[in-house]
């Protein structure tokens, strides 16, 4: 005959390093955080026999009640946590319901009749194949682990709820006049030793379980890593396949702009040679012929100076700031206008003429001419455009003001993009360069350029240019090295 005491402190031996395995094997793999039901589940055993163990051969009624129902709840525990391991409904109210049913059922057994204990094992009988089933069907359901160790696990649950009925059913059995002791006896010591191996075994098969999970995740993590890898080098082929055709347009670009150069060269020679035959009998011109002569002189040396420099390899070459007055900037720039006979309708307001900045004035003049050139494109010829300039927080600010047709609302944000033109100037010639040229010229000396709606009509250009020759050179080294 098996002695019931020594099976209850192998099982217990058994439950308490299960669950301390538990415990580390959460520790390892943190996000398998389902680990946790399963180490409470066997500490619960554990707790439950421990009880048992040191009780006496006299239990009081509450004591027999409440270290069963540990026992109990452990089983809930476990499956509650294989469950949620499997990704399965959880029927949590069912094992709510069976503890509650286990504790009125044996509260009512040992208070009616504390030497029968058939009833009690009816009852856990009851519970034992209740709460089982459920992890059973939770099994079948599952698609996740492989079949044959699912079937395996099931096949142990069947086993521990078959050794219940079969205690039951020798209880049942047993003679009318028997006479029971008020707790489990020796003879029931059988019971427990196969419930000792079903919790190696089932032990066993949950630690498979737990093994073919992370073996899944591994190679998902694999998959994943190698569809991340395989986008990485498309997208790499593809970023190469773009930086080729962006130098490729970069050196056609730069062929494109040496033959630009050279026909612009061309012609600007063969009207700076008209203007040198004209200069000759300059004596016999009238003196408005002679200043348009220099007038026309002085825009051929600037677009010469601008295609020598921005034509040219060397970076650094294309901007050659000096300290300029404001005044004589202006000036070169109401000249280019009265020459072209548009100059009636500019209205110039210069604060301080002696004001000086370091800038580089034919970068600055053609800055000021798109902006004047666009005002008098897009208004009618009866408006006279405004050009104030003042100095304001160490900045000098020019403001040029028109009455045109304006820049719709929803296109302002685009304005001074490569050939980007507003929808209502389409009408009109232009390339949609002059105020993509200007920003970039104006980078040069740390200089911003600012558009606005006008209240009534029409708009406000803004342009602000540090004083401070410091801010110039700094920008300009920023632009040069980027």
């Amino acid at each position: 005959m098996l002695d019931l005491k020594t099976v209850l402190v192998v099982t217990l031996a058994t439950a308490s390093l299960q669950a301390v395995a538990w415990v580390f094997v959460w520790q390892a793999w943190r996000h398998l955080y389902e680990l946790k039901f399963l180490a409470a589940g066997f500490a619960a055993i554990a707790v439950g026999l421990l009880l048992m163990i040191v009780r006496g051969t006299e239990p009081a009624a509450l004591a027999i009640v409440l270290h069963n129902t540990v026992i109990k709840l452990g089983l809930v525990l476990l499956a509650e946590g294989l469950a949620r391991f499997l990704g399965q409904p959880r029927y949590t109210w069912i094992g709510v319901s069976l503890l509650i049913f286990q504790v009125v059922a044996w509260s009512a057994a040992v208070a009616i009749d504390p030497g029968n204990i058939a009833i009690r094992i009816h009852t856990s009988t009851f519970f034992t194949i209740a709460i089982m089933s459920v992890m059973c069907v939770g099994l079948m359901r599952d698609r996740t682990q492989p079949t044959l160790l699912r079937w395996i696990t099931i096949g142990i649950l069947v086993e521990y709820m078959g050794a219940s009925i079969i205690q039951s059913v020798i209880e049942y059995l047993l003679p009318t006049d028997f006479q029971s002791d008020p707790i489990l006896a020796d003879r029931n010591a059988w019971y427990l030793l196969q419930g000792t191996l079903f919790l190696i075994a089932f032990f066993a098969c949950l630690l498979f379980m737990v093994s073919s999970r992370l073996s899944a995740d591994l190679r998902e993590k694999n998959a994943a890593l190698s569809r991340e890898v395989q986008e990485r080098r498309r997208l790499e082929s593809r970023l190469n396949a773009s930086l080729e055709a962006e130098r490729a347009l970069r050196d056609e670009q730069a062929d494109f702009m040496r033959v630009v150069s050279h026909e612009f060269r061309t012609p600007l020679a063969i009207i700076r040679n008209a203007v040198d035959m004209i200069g000759l009998v300059g004596n016999r011109s009238p003196d408005a012929t002679k200043e348009r002569i220099v007038g026309i002189g002085e825009a051929l040396n600037r677009l010469f100076s601008l295609i020598d420099r921005f034509m040219s390899n060397d970076r650094d070459s294309g901007f050659r700031p000096e300290m300029i007055r404001v005044g004589s900037l202006i000036a070169d720039v109401r000249l280019h206008f009265e020459m072209t006979e548009r100059g009636e309708r500019l209205i110039f307001t210069v604060e301080d003429d002696a004001l000086s900045l370091f800038a580089d004035p034919e970068m600055l003049a053609t800055v000021l001419i798109n902006l004047i050139d666009n005002a008098l494109k897009y208004s009618p010829e009866d408006q006279s455009i405004d050009i104030d300039v003042r100095k304001e927080a160490g900045n000098m600010v020019v403001r040029v003001c028109d009455h045109g047709i304006g820049i719709p609302q929803a296109e302002l944000h685009k304005i001074g993009r490569r050939f980007f033109r507003a929808s209502n100037t389409m009408a009109g010639t232009g390339t949609g360069l002059g105020l993509y040229s200007s920003r970039k010229l104006l980078v040069y000396h740390g200089g911003k350029l600012q558009l606005l709606a006008n209240d009534d009509q029409g708009m406000t250009a803004i342009v602000k240019l540090p004083l401070s020759s410091e801010a110039t050179d700094r920008s300009s080294l920023e632009e040069l090295t980027a």
